[in-house]
């Protein structure tokens, strides 16, 4: 007996037991379920005025980029009629937070005070390329009164913005050399400020104390980086062709509720373990190994929907309960394999070593073929469907993994350690060698 193949061996049955508890002690507070299974908030908004279906389409397309900024995943966003868009996020943890950003036009203009107090505009956001959240420090900001670090959002525009926002600066500071930032602070003499406006409100309005060559702009006045970085997330997702107005909102429960997580759970374990018994019974020895190899499986499977922070919904439990059932088909193409080839008399090493190698294309056909199938759906689908899609894709890789590796692995060096010889263990009678 090898004992060094032993220990391998039980130190990797071991390791994989422990994965499993770990597994179903703490893998639940990770992943993220669907609105079906857990609820969220459903806003309807319509376009006001006339629109197009290039503008509404247009429309869905930020309101995607801005809830996906929000870190959501997942989200229903549906056409609905001419000029209406109905939005389903699951389970946000601010509802509030997301009604805003979504009802947000953010259109961005920059404007300048005449003499009698108007604003004529001289920028506007089409111009702007990029925005990002800063921290900005008080010695940066030359005739500021902030006294300490700030938080701001930086612009940048393209080529003509630039030239517009440093010619603008030039001018202020020629027309208005004797103005200060008190000034405008103290006596409302706002005319060598640069009034910032997002959808018609003044946001900030900072004082020009020399001219910026560079034409960079500074938005100022936030309490916090999260506060900038909503305003950078809006503008970064472009202006809303149109203007919208939100008609309805509403936090929902789940559809389908703790019942039916409660009854797919039950669903996959009894056929995870329906699954075991019938490869226990049939391929005994190497059944055992599958049934490790399912259990490993599992864990593996929702430890990557847990990492890549996927919305698991209930057809995504679907993809997960089938494709356990496809994981095992993968170690009965094996072992059929084994068997066949221990019947022919070979001895177990060779038969082993025999049977992988006769079953490796087989499985990876079967399986790319059902990798292109979930392709397009994920493809072609949306929601729920797209959900499903990376579940089975997520789901047929490992199996691949497990049955590939992983099975190899223990039911190489179990025939290797010399404990289980007996070919009656895998199904065949007769002695092994």
């Amino acid at each position: 007996m090898k004992t060094g193949k032993a220990a391998a061996v039980l130190v990797v049955l071991v390791l994989t037991i422990a994965s499993a508890i770990l597994g179903i002690t703490y893998l639940g507070q990770y992943l993220k379920l669907g609105l079906d299974l857990k609820g969220g908030v459903q806003v309807r908004v319509q376009a006001q005025g006339d629109a197009t279906k290039e503008e509404m389409d247009k429309v869905m397309s930020i309101m995607n980029m801005r809830i996906n900024s929000l870190g959501v995943t997942e989200p229903s966003i549906q056409r609905e009629g001419a000029n209406r868009v109905l939005i389903e996020l699951p389970g946000v943890q601010d509802p509030e937070e997301a009604i805003a950003m979504i009802g947000k036009t953010a259109y961005l203009t920059f404007g300048i005070f005449d003499e009698e107090g108007n604003v004529g505009i001289v920028l506007d956001g089409s111009h702007l390329v990029n925005a990002q959240e800063a921290l900005q420090p008080a010695s940066t900001q030359p005739g500021s009164m902030q006294f300490g670090d700030e938080y701001v959002v930086r612009l940048d525009f393209d080529n003509e913005g630039k030239q517009i926002f440093a010619e603008t600066t030039q001018y202020l500071v020629d027309t208005y050399p004797n103005l200060s930032i008190y000034d405008a602070s103290y006596s409302g003499d706002w005319r060598r400020n640069i009034a910032i406006f997002l959808d018609d409100d003044i946001i900030s309005v900072p004082f020009v104390s020399v001219a910026i060559p560079t034409g960079e702009a500074v938005i100022t006045g936030y309490k916090s980086l999260a506060e900038a970085r909503q305003l950078a997330l809006l503008l970064k997702s472009g202006a809303l062709p149109v203007p919208v107005e939100i008609v309805e909102k509403r936090t929902i429960g789940p559809t389908l509720g703790a019942d039916s997580i409660k009854k797919s759970q039950t669903a996959g374990l009894i056929g995870l373990a329906l699954v075991i018994i019938f490869v226990l019974v049939v391929y005994r020895l190497p059944g055992v190994i599958a049934g490790f190899s399912l259990v490993l499986y599992s864990v593996l499977l929702l430890s990557v929907m847990a990492l890549i922070r996927a919305t698991l919904t209930l057809p995504g439990i679907l993809g997960i309960v089938l494709s356990i059932g496809m994981c095992v088909d993968s170690n009965i193409i094996i072992y059929e394999r084994l068997k066949d080839e221990l019947r022919s008399g070979k001895t177990l090493r060779s038969a082993i070593n025999s049977g992988f190698s006769r079953a490796l294309w087989t499985i990876i056909d079967s399986n790319v073929t059902t990798l292109i199938a979930a392709a397009v759906l994920f493809w072609k689908g949306t929601g729920s469907i797209k959900g499903f899609a990376v579940t089975l894709s997520i789901g047929i890789l490992i199996s691949m993994f497990t049955a590939i590796v992983y099975t190899r692995f223990l039911l190489k060096n179990t025939a290797e350690s010399g404990l289980f010889a007996n070919l009656a263990l895998y199904g065949v009678k007769g002695a092994g060698k």
